[in-house]
């Protein structure tokens, strides 16, 4: 097959032939039909821990092409997309239905083991899966896996419905925290976002206001918006240091703050601001099944509209230059792959 490989920092995806896989007992093997560029895949080129060889890519959608001995109830030809993990299922986080929290998990398109979606197949594990009925498009299944994430990150939140929220941030995760806190019942969505293109885009998702935070004072802006004193709850979906403090002082007395932005080094808050207002503070990573099951019932359903939020797709050949466009400030939210 044709697949994109990392060959190491500083070099771009190179368009190689390798090995077809083939797939374990547990495992089907996909004909991928798109494929979703994600930042943590920008980020994962940019690592020295990262391994030459690697086929990145942990969103995707296809059809079965070859089926495990030990994988039930699917048969190739059927239209799927499928949690990126590879947990033990062995461990209490697993019992627990949670495993992308599992210690063992190894996400496919991170591990040399575990080879991703930037190639024209790709191995997924069978009890991973989750049909794509015959109205989500694969480039839909392509999207549902960062979807899924902004679904887990507001159902975090327990949000109450007429709620009235702030979202910082309006990058992919941020516009999909935008699209599923709409559809959760919240009142008002206000999103603070430097860049206009994203505030234009997060509108068409479902915001009800946007705020330039270097233009305006986000709590006074958001108080103009709504007519809150303060939003219920805050979601933290820019990952920079210093976002979890303002995050803390923006919230309302026995508000939620929920971090879905990743930062890898220490940042810092003052606890007794959150102690005052006995500020909850939850933290969101990945997903769960069911989060992928809602997120394909709302897509069947027309219950979600994600179209705003794919803004292109590119060939395999095409894939290498524009994944490093991707590293300068950009226009782009979501890039697809058709390998």
């Amino acid at each position: 097959m044709r697949a994109a490989i990392f060959e190491g920092v500083g070099k771009p995806l190179s368009i190689q032939t390798v090995d077809d896989p083939t797939p374990a007992p547990d495992q089907v093997i996909l004909t991928v039909e798109n494929a979703g560029i994600c930042g943590s895949d920008l980020h994962m080129t940019e690592g020295a821990h990262t391994p030459a060889g690697l086929i990145l890519g942990h969103e995707f959608a296809g059809t079965i092409s070859a089926v495990g001995s030990a994988v039930k109830g699917w048969r190739p030809g059927d239209r799927v997309t499928a949690l990126p993990l590879n947990a033990c299922n062995s461990c209490n986080t697993c019992d627990q239905g949670l495993p992308a929290l599992c210690s063992q998990n190894l996400f496919t398109g991170c591990f040399l083991t575990a080879q991703g979606a930037y190639a024209q197949y790709v191995a997924a594990r069978g009890s991973m899966l989750q049909r794509l009925p015959d109205g989500v498009s694969f480039a839909e299944g392509a999207m549902v896996e960062p979807l899924a994430v902004g679904h887990h990150i507001v159902g975090m939140a327990e949000l109450p419905r007429g709620a009235s929220v702030l979202v910082l941030g309006g990058g992919p995760i941020g516009a999909a925290v935008t699209l599923f806190a709409r559809h959760a019942g919240a009142r008002h969505v206000v999103v603070s976002e430097m860049s206009d293109v994203r505030r234009n885009r997060v509108l068409e998702v479902g915001a009800t206001a946007v705020i330039d935070p270097a233009q305006e004072d986000v709590l006074e802006a958001f108080r103009k918006d709504t007519g809150e004193a303060r939003p219920a709850v805050v979601f933290e979906c820019v990952g920079l240091p210093g976002m979890i403090r303002q995050a803390v002082d923006l919230a309302a007395v026995r508000g939620c703050v929920v971090v879905a932005g990743v930062v890898f080094q220490e940042d810092s808050f003052a606890p007794i601001v959150a102690m005052g207002k006995e500020v909850t503070i939850r933290f969101s990573q990945a997903y769960t099944e069911s989060d992928f099951a809602a997120v394909i019932d709302a897509l069947a359903r027309g219950e979600v509209e994600p179209r705003p939020l794919h803004t292109s797709t590119v060939s395999l050949d095409e894939l290498p230059a524009a994944f490093e466009a991707l590293r300068k400030p950009t226009d782009q939210c979501k890039v697809l792959i058709k390998p």
